[in-house]
C-alpha cells in the first residue's frame, strides 16, 4: 500500500533529525572559529605566513618586471667592487639579476621575521599582512632601489633567530655580519650587550664579543694590512654629516641646526638617558629570560621520549622585546632617517606595538601613519612632525607597560 503524504514520519526519523541539525551547526561554527583563530590567533600564524610568502613571490616578480628600476645607490656599490676585483667585470649590467638577488633577500627577510613572530606568539596573523604585501616603502628599498640596508637586516634577523634558539656562537657570527654591512645594526649592541651580560655571565660575554670581533677582523684584514688609519676612518666614519634634503625625520628644524655640531650632541645625550631610562626593564626582562631558559632546560631531560613539548613563546618575547626597543630609541633620535633606512625597524613595529596597552584601533593606526610618513616624498614638516609623534607615543606605551612580564 503506498504511503500517504500526510502519514507521520517514523520515531527513528525523528531522532535523526535533530543529530543532523546539531551536526550542520557544529560544521559550520567549527568552520567560523577555524577561519577566526586563523586570523586572530598568533600561535596560528604559519599557514597565514606560507600564504604571504607564496603572494610575495608573486608580488616581486611583478614589480621586478613592470615597476621602473631607480638607481641610487647600486652603481656606487659596484664601482666599490669592480675596484676590489681589479676591473674585471662590468658591474653596471648586473642590476636586472641584483633585483631577483634582492627579491629572494626579501623572502628570506621575511621567512625569518615570521619565524621570529610564530616562535613568540605575540601578534594575531592578521598584523603580518600589514607589515609585508601593503608597503610599497619597502618592496622600493628592496627590488627597486637595491640599498645594502635590508642585506643587514636580513642577517639581523637571522642572528635573532639563533639567540631565541639559545645558539649564542652563531647569533654573534650573524649580528657581526650584519654590522659588517650596515653599522645601524649597533643600534641593538646595547641590549645585546646587557643579554650576554646576564644570560652569559662575564666569561660568557668576552667569549660573544671575540666572535664578533674576529668577523669585523677577518672581513676587514685586506684593507687592514694595506692602510688601517684609512680603512677604520672609512669603515666607522663616525662624524658624517647626513644632507638636509634628504632628511625624513627632522624637516621642521633648520637647515643651520640641522647641521650643527650640538644638536648632534643633544640627540646622542637623549639616547644615552633614553637607553638607561629602559635599562631596568631590559635588565629585568632579560633575568627573567635567563630563569625561564634554565627551568625549560631541566624540564626537557625530564620530557625526554614524552610527547609533550614546552611553549618557548615566553621566553622568546622576554629576549625581542629589549632588542627592539634599544633598536627603536637609537632611530627616534636618529640624526637623521633617510627612505631606505625604513627597513631597519619596520618588521619590528608590531612587535613593539603589540606589547603596549594600547587599543588594536591605536595600534594599527600608528602602523598606517607610519607608513603615510615614510612614503611622504619628499618630506614635510608635517610628515616629520608626525613620524617624531608615533616614535614617542611607542616609547610611552613601552614604558606604561614595563613591569608587565605576562603572555598577551
Amino acid at each position: 500500500m503506498a504511503t500517504s503524504p500526510h502519514t507521520r514520519p517514523s520515531k527513528s526519523s525523528n531522532k535523526k533529525r535533530p543529530l543532523q541539525l546539531l551536526k550542520l551547526f557544529r560544521e559550520k561554527y567549527c568552520t567560523k572559529q577555524f577561519i577566526y583563530s586563523l586570523v586572530f590567533d598568533p600561535s596560528r600564524i604559519i599557514p597565514v605566513a606560507c600564504c604571504l610568502l607564496l603572494a610575495e613571490i608573486f608580488v616581486n616578480i611583478f614589480i621586478i618586471q613592470h615597476v621602473k628600476y631607480t638607481e641610487i645607490d647600486w652603481f656606487a656599490y659596484m664601482q666599490e667592487v669592480e675596484g676590489v676585483l681589479n676591473g674585471t667585470y662590468d658591474y653596471t649590467y648586473l642590476k636586472g639579476l641584483a633585483q631577483y638577488i634582492f627579491a629572494a633577500f626579501y623572502i628570506i627577510l621575511l621567512i625569518l621575521v615570521f619565524r621570529i613572530y610564530a616562535k613568540s606568539k605575540k601578534v594575531p596573523a592578521y598584523v603580518l599582512v600589514l607589515t609585508c604585501t601593503t608597503s610599497y616603502r619597502i618592496h622600493s628599498i628592496f627590488v627597486l632601489r637595491l640599498f645594502n640596508d635590508p642585506v643587514a637586516m636580513m642577517l639581523f634577523y637571522a642572528a635573532v633567530n639563533f639567540f631565541i634558539d639559545s645558539k649564542w656562537n652563531l647569533g654573534s657570527l650573524f649580528y657581526s655580519l650584519a654590522v659588517s654591512v650596515k653599522m645601524n645594526i649597533l643600534l641593538f649592541s646595547p641590549a645585546l650587550l646587557l643579554a650576554y651580560l646576564i644570560c652569559l655571565g662575564l666569561k660568557g660575554t668576552i667569549k660573544q664579543l671575540t666572535i664578533c670581533a674576529f668577523v669585523q677582523l677577518i672581513l676587514g684584514l685586506p684593507f687592514l694590512l694595506t692602510n688601517p688609519i684609512a680603512y677604520i676612518n672609512g669603515a666607522f666614519n663616525l662624524g658624517r654629516v647626513f644632507l638636509y634634503e634628504w632628511t625624513v625625520n627632522w624637516k621642521f628644524v633648520p637647515e643651520d641646526i640641522f647641521t650643527n655640531s650640538y644638536f648632534h650632541v643633544g640627540l646622542l645625550s637623549l639616547h644615552i638617558f633614553l637607553l638607561l631610562f629602559f635599562y631596568p626593564s631590559a635588565k629585568m626582562y632579560f633575568q627573567s629570560y635567563a630563569t625561564f631558559t634554565d627551568i625549560a632546560e631541566k624540564v626537557k631531560h625530564q620530557l625526554t621520549g614524552r610527547q609533550e613539548k614546552i611553549d618557548m613563546s615566553m621566553s622568546s618575547q622576554l629576549l625581542l622585546l629589549p632588542l627592539f626597543t634599544a633598536n627603536l630609541i637609537g632611530i627616534a633620535c636618529s640624526r637623521s632617517l633617510h627612505y631606505q633606512f625604513y627597513v631597519w625597524y619596520f618588521h619590528s613595529l608590531p612587535y613593539l606595538l603589540w606589547s603596549t596597552r594600547f587599543e588594536v584601533t591605536a595600534r594599527l593606526c600608528i602602523l598606517g601613519v607610519i607608513e603615510i610618513c615614510w612614503n611622504t616624498f619628499p618630506a614635510t614638516w608635517i610628515s616629520s612632525v608626525t613620524l617624531h609623534l608615533c616614535h614617542i607615543a611607542i616609547l610611552l606605551g613601552l614604558a606604561l607597560n614595563k613591569p608587565a612580564l605576562k603572555v598577551q
